[in-house]
């Protein structure tokens, strides 16, 4: 993570909210969260890969300490299932119960590889459920468990993880497509809904972005000599490059912005 980044004052000490914060994308906005001085909570399956970034920005901590910089909260894991709606409702009722609010909600949780890419005439029932509940279903209920809270602090900010999948559009991927397709109207139209008590609903959608998981099972010289066809910057992008655009529309810089969606690919995907 780069040492120099911008710093938002309105988001020390909010309550951030990230699911599917172990890794990937979801841990870089976790970590860049935690260093704008907020009190980060995240919620994951991967149990392991959580106490990784916690340890990470422990250390994080300790450095800024050593610095006589500003230290920086360790954030909360919450071992959810999101793919199990009743565990997801209970974690989500827990974390309001322990922190009263959630002022900035990142539904980032997503799994855009296994069935995600079957070919339609290959698609199950089960196969459409489970990548409905994983890549969907859990933007929709866990901002239903986390607005008449943040209502009744005066607004917030939620952002959903899109991608640019769906507008590519990429072949292989109908269901995932889908569901980020549908991330994108759910967003504009919760935009609507709850502008009223001044919560903002805008949407990121990643291109090709080159996690740790990328790197180890899919990003091969092939894969990336295809992406680079495809983007305008010849180079890969990193989950950080991701978080940023997360906590600016996390913060007060962004008060005017809701309803929008930012792609962040590189220059892959020029539709408007």
């Amino acid at each position: 993570m780069a040492a120099t980044h911008a710093i938002y004052p309105s988001l020390r000490g909010k309550t951030v909210l990230v699911s599917g914060g172990a890794e990937g994308i979801g841990a870089a906005a976790v970590e860049l969260f935690a260093r704008q001085g907020s009190q980060v909570l995240f919620m994951d399956i991967a149990e392991t890969s959580a106490q990784k970034t916690i340890d990470h920005i422990v250390s994080l901590s300790q450095e800024a300490s050593a610095r006589g910089a500003p230290s920086i909260k360790a954030p909360i894991f919450y071992r959810c299932d999101l793919t199990d709606l009743p565990d997801l409702q209970a974690t989500a009722a827990r974390i309001l119960q322990e922190h009263g609010t959630v002022h900035v909600l990142v539904n980032n949780a997503a799994a855009g590889a296994g069935s995600a890419r079957l070919a339609t005439e290959k698609v199950t029932a089960e196969a459409w459920d489970f990548q409905i509940n994983v890549n969907f279903r859990h933007v929709f209920f866990l901002t239903q468990a986390v607005v008449p809270a943040m209502k009744s602090s005066g607004g917030g900010s939620i952002v959903n993880l899109g991608s640019i999948t769906w507008r590519l559009p990429s072949a292989d991927s109908p269901i995932y497509a889908s569901c980020k397709a549908a991330i994108m109207g759910l967003t504009r139209t919760q935009s609507k809904e709850f502008g009223e008590a001044n919560i903002r609903v805008n949407s990121v959608m990643p291109g090709a972005i080159a996690t740790q998981r990328q790197r180890e099972e899919v990003l091969t010289d092939a894969y990336r000599a295809e992406i680079f066809r495809g983007q305008s910057l010849k180079r890969d992008l990193e989950p950080e490059e991701v978080a940023k655009v997360i906590v600016f529309l996390g913060s007060d810089e962004a008060s005017a912005v809701t309803g929008s969606s930012y792609v962040v690919d590189g220059g892959w995907c020029s539709d408007p």
